[in-house]
């Protein structure tokens, strides 16, 4: 459990859900404008977008909300449609087909986590719309309105690379079937031109107020990831303005976390702090702040572990759902600290996991068939609702990698070697034989970064994600985007569905 007082966004706890609603004026309008100008007031309006980000299963009757931490949103859309993790149908009746849809890319526009994660996402919008409106109208603090303004281009960042063209807006006096779709270079353009201007103005400050915030080296990693994939949103590559959005955050003091033995770890390793229950500021930049049962959730291992094993190592009943891929076990040597995450075989409570799983809905897996994972130990939690380790959205290995992957693609293979042998490393493992190639950094991603949200976006830029594996054939090219939800294209009639999909 927690024992630190860490506030998320600058404000409490009460405050991040009581402050939600900060189109509710109950002020006139001049004493609006002086509140907002305040630090308690610009708090309150960046709290009505920050609230959107931790996951839960329900909020205000919508399901699926949230990055990540429960059931049917963004994180369960993007890492089941890639090859690191899926939820099969059991043969004993348990768990829906529509995770063995995203695993097989035969999703279709009708599908309830496609329709959660685009209404999360427009949510997201719509609050950060808000509040650089009250923030620009009060002349608030620069760096708030440039913290309004980055969580907004975070929120079309994960449209764009989901969705292609979206509807987009910047101010919320539209009703929604009058938002123009603009294309995926477009909102790309914006996303840039908003980061680039805004990014510096950013506090500096890492943790305490800031731990889940985004700070200057937050927005510079977002910046980063941004000009990654740029090639894949408007046909440019930008590695060397990815480059040097990386060095930036390099400023920041970063280092990778220890990878040392630990026996205060479940796993054996100080690198699963990682994953714990507060994010170790060395490595983490951005992270999702829990606490048992209340804000955000931790299902990871929960919802992948059997009832009797699950019972046995936390003394609760997991959920018996999400298993790894074998293809995407095998990968992983066996002296790397990081294989530890993953459970296979006999087990403690009478399980035996086996490695094979025959189907993934026709008829279905057994209910021991799947390796299974506790990357994210459960931490403090003494049920099976929700517990409290906090989420890495971004962290340094990942910009490591991104170096590592930039220098490759520039043709600079040399400059490249230090930054993968350093996370090679830490893993346990020697360094690479030879210069890396594009392989060997995809793979190393892979290893390092898997269940944390980036496979999908990652195996599309490797050029990976419409290969065949054990469940199906070679995905169709238009599977590297999702639909745009039957239900948004009945209430905006001008939208055009993404090639491929019935409209």
């Amino acid at each position: 459990m927690k024992i630190k007082n860490i506030l998320l966004a600058g404000v409490s706890l009460l405050a991040l859900f009581s402050c939600t609603d900060v189109d509710e004026n109950v002020y006139d309008k001049y004493a609006a404008d002086d509140f907002y100008s305040t630090p308690e007031g610009a708090n309150s309006a960046l709290a009505g977008i920050y609230a959107q980000i931790p996951g839960e299963f329900t909020r205000d009757g919508a399901t699926g909300v949230g990055y990540a931490g429960a059931d049917n949103g963004w994180y369960d859309m993007n890492c089941m449609a890639s090859d690191e993790q899926v939820i099969p149908h059991r043969t004993d009746g348990n768990w829906q087909e529509d995770y063995a849809r995203l695993h097989k890319h035969t999703w279709l526009p009708t599908e309830g986590i496609i329709n959660n994660t685009w209404n999360w996402l427009y949510k997201g919008i719509f609050n950060a719309n808000l509040a650089v409106g009250l923030l620009e109208k009060s002349n608030a603090e620069t760096a708030k309105i440039a913290e309004a303004k980055v969580l907004r281009a975070f929120f079309y960042y994960l449209l764009i690379d989901d969705f292609g063209d979206v509807p987009f807006y910047t101010d919320n006096n539209v009703t929604v079937d009058k938002i123009p779709q603009a294309s995926r270079k477009e909102v790309y353009n914006f996303i840039v031109k908003e980061l680039t201007e805004n990014v510096e103005l950013l506090y500096g400050t890492k943790g305490g107020d800031f731990y889940g915030r985004f700070n200057k080296w937050a927005g510079y990693t977002l910046l980063a990831k941004v000009y990654l994939n740029a090639e894949v949103y408007t046909g440019e590559a930008k590695w060397s303005e990815c480059l040097a959005a990386c060095n930036k955050v390099s400023d920041g003091g970063f280092s990778l976390h220890s990878g040392e033995a630990s026996a205060s770890s479940p796993l054996g390793n100080k690198y699963y702090e990682l994953f714990g229950d507060v994010s170790p500021q060395d490595e983490t930049i951005l992270s999702i702040f829990a606490t048992i049962d209340i804000l955000s959730r931790n299902v990871y291992a929960v919802r992948s572990l059997s009832g009797p094993n699950a019972k046995a190592l936390f003394g609760y009943d997991g959920w018996n759902g999400t298993i790894v891929p074998k293809e995407f076990y095998l990968k992983y040597a066996d002296n790397d600290i990081r294989k530890k995450q993953f459970l296979v075989g006999e087990q403690p409570g009478g399980v035996n996991y086996t490695l094979d799983v025959p189907s993934l809905d026709n008829p279905g897996a057994p209910p021991q068939a799947g390796v299974r994972n506790i990357k994210f130990y459960p931490a403090g939690s003494n049920t099976g609702g929700g517990a409290s380790n906090d989420f890495p959205i971004y962290r340094y290995a990942d910009v490591i990698l991104m170096m590592a992957e930039c220098n490759v693609r520039l043709g600079n293979t040399g400059t490249a070697k230090p930054f993968i042998d350093q996370i090679r490393v830490r893993a346990g493992l020697d360094p690479l034989n030879a210069n890396p190639t594009l392989d060997d950094v995809y793979n190393e991603r892979g290893f390092e970064l898997n269940w944390e949200g980036h496979r999908r976006q990652d195996m599309i830029r490797f050029n990976k994600f419409l290969l065949p594996n054990q469940f199906r054939g070679e995905s169709p090219a238009f599977r590297k985007l999702f639909p745009i939800p039957t239900s948004a294209l009945n209430a905006n009639r001008g939208l055009k569905q993404n090639p491929g999909y019935p409209g």
